[in-house]
């Protein structure tokens, strides 16, 4: 039965996983196979309608799996538009989850609801090209810089997966790059990494809380899909496997368990959700410097029920450098969504916003924190 039903799961994901390519054009599975590069099909997976160089490959190909749609059978957002943050509460529930991103005195936010779909925005957000990716599969929302090497990239979905995590590649040299590093594996700039811009994963409540007057990516991207719900039903429940994932899972957590890789001065760590959430809060030293982990109870999982705004409490878990205007700060936790810090007793929001006291209106510098299932990030 435990067979029957392990096999039932994994017909269920191929076909929400294909649903979400299913108004996007590709080849036929005949003329996939015709197409193939021979080396490509020793491995099961083949590559049409690219014009990747695979003589440079950094990883063994016999890790890469088709995950059903093919060359952007999910569609990035190439010409993204926007909406204000009161338009956007007509669609997009206090509870959703999104990605926060600010460059400078410009902040905008990303609905998981739109990126589910799309899985990649091509954008601009003051003067610095970016792309804002989310891979549902491993739960990584990770934003880069485009800007590499003297000029800008901007980057589709292959529709290959590698330890269950995108591969995007990038529409000037056709290069594929691993979403959850940023780096490229295979093809003309293989070897070279993007840089990573940071970005805070919130409830849109949360979002709109330290961000007020943010702009919203809005619904209207030039493809009609159902935004809002969920294409993954159940995926990320207590005891799932991952879908097309080939390797071991260490057993000090949960596969679907969430945590955040850290990266900062050189150093990664990772941190569970499951460390913070009885304390809220979370002090260490990465890099060399001190950073606070600040976790909030209100964000819902956009992988749980088939309308994200009903999905199970989750929370956020967002990752800043205790420190501002030169003070080093230790904090503790007030309330189920405010802190404080021991040194002037401002309050904090868990964005890492100072709401009341001598430091209010100050916002903690976000490190490059990416959000991931535990399976992902001891992947890779």
């Amino acid at each position: 039965m435990k067979s029957l039903n392990k096999f039932l799961y994994t017909v269920l994901v191929i076909s929400l996983f294909s649903a979400v390519s299913i108004f996007a054009t590709g080849n036929r599975e005949e003329d996939i196979v015709e197409n193939a590069a021979p080396e490509m099909q020793d491995y099961g997976w083949s590559a049409p309608g690219f014009s990747t160089d695979f003589s440079r490959m950094l990883i063994d190909p016999a890790g890469i799996l088709s995950g059903g749609p093919p060359k952007d059978g999910i569609p990035a957002v190439d010409h993204p538009s926007y909406v204000s943050s009161e338009e956007a509460g007509e669609w997009l529930s206090d509870n959703e989850p999104v990605i926060l991103v600010r460059i400078g005195n410009e902040a905008r936010i990303y609905p998981i609801q739109i990126l589910t779909w799309h899985e990649i925005v091509n954008d601009e957000l003051g003067g610095v090209p970016l792309t804002v990716s989310f891979c549902p599969l491993c739960n990584t929302g990770v934003v880069f810089k485009r800007s590499h090497s003297g000029r800008v990239l901007d980057f589709g979905t292959t529709g290959r997966l590698r330890n269950s995590n995108l591969i995007m590649y990038d529409r000037q040299t056709e290069s594929w790059w691993q979403q959850a590093t940023g780096e490229a594996i295979i093809g003309e700039l293989a070897g070279d990494s993007l840089d990573f811009h940071p970005s805070l994963t919130l409830s849109f409540a949360e979002a709109l809380e330290t961000a007020p007057t943010a702009d919203v990516l809005s619904q209207n991207t030039g493809f009609s899909r159902p935004y809002g719900q969920n294409p993954y039903t159940g995926y990320d429940s207590p005891g799932k496997q991952p879908f097309l994932f080939q390797g071991s899972i260490d057993p000090e957590w949960d596969a679907m368990e969430r945590v955040v890789v850290l990266m900062h001065n050189g150093e990664e760590r990772i941190v569970a959700y499951s460390e913070v959430t009885d304390e809220g809060i979370l002090q260490i030293s990465i890099g060399g410097d001190p950073v606070v982990l600040l976790w909030t109870p209100d964000t819902a999982s956009a992988l749980d029920t088939t309308r994200i705004s009903d999905g199970r409490t989750v929370g956020s878990l967002n990752a800043f450098l205790s420190k501002a205007l030169g003070n080093d700060l230790v904090f503790s936790r007030i309330s189920r969504d405010r802190f404080t810090d021991g040194k002037t007793g401002s309050i904090w929001t868990g964005s890492g916003t100072a709401v009341e006291g001598a430091l209010a209106v100050e916002i903690l510098e976000p490190i490059v924190s990416v959000q991931h299932f535990w399976f992902s990030a001891q992947a890779f």
